[in-house]
């Protein structure tokens, strides 16, 4: 992008995307580790639960959705845009084989976010802008503790979907806070972070990382 910085939903696009996880987040802990990155300056959290029932869902999901108005994050819905407009969150998520753009747009009401996965295809990041997707996520890009077998994807192609998309790109995949500074380098404006975020059990220690992945893009 030509500018460092995009704002979405009233929210800088900017920082640490957090991204919830059941394993590493049971039950209640859900919320108090959600809150902890939002303390330590994540301003994206996206809710992530694949396994769980239409029910739980949307009660996790609508926790969530006050705990980013507290905090003026925007709350991001994995694959399931019908869930996002019962809860009011900010938009959805979704990758190359869920529902297309226009879809998910559609059951938003036509103001929603939609991110869309891309992995490490500049072709598809071009489709997706193409599409009307307000941001494109590009990885993995180390290795990756939550999806070992994802497809890597390289500094190179960062670089190159950073500076010829005019939409915000997000880099995801194994990255931590020791390898931040290198997808910050070929212009990632976020960072999506799963397990060195909230692998701690101590909440003290989530925000702490949380806070220090979101001071890497002050520098």
């Amino acid at each position: 992008m030509n500018v460092r910085r995009a704002i979405l939903a009233g929210v800088p696009f900017s920082g640490l995307y957090a991204i919830t996880d059941p394993v590493l987040m049971p039950d209640e802990q859900l919320f108090i580790k959600s809150e902890a990155a939002l303390r330590g300056g994540a301003r994206w959290l996206q809710y992530r639960n694949k396994n769980a029932s239409a029910a739980r869902k949307q009660q996790e999901a609508e926790r969530l959705s006050e705990l980013c108005r507290q905090y003026h994050a925007a709350l991001i819905i994995n694959d399931d845009a019908s869930l996002a407009s019962v809860v009011g969150a900010s938009g959805v998520h979704v990758g190359q084989t869920d529902a297309d753009i226009s879809t998910v747009q559609a059951a938003l009401g036509g103001r929603g976010i939609v991110g869309v996965s891309c992995h490490g295809s500049l072709e598809w990041a071009k489709r997706a802008e193409q599409q009307g997707a307000s941001y494109v996520a590009m990885g993995r890009f180390f290795d990756s503790k939550t999806k070992p077998t994802a497809p890597p994807a390289s500094l190179e192609v960062l670089q190159q979907a950073c500076q010829q998309l005019s939409i915000p790109v997000v880099a995801i995949g194994g990255i931590t806070r020791d390898n931040a500074s290198h997808v910050i380098a070929q212009g990632a404006q976020m960072v999506a972070v799963i397990h060195d975020l909230f692998s701690p059990d101590q909440a003290d220690e989530i925000e702490a990382r949380a806070r220090t992945f979101s001071q890497l893009f002050l520098k």
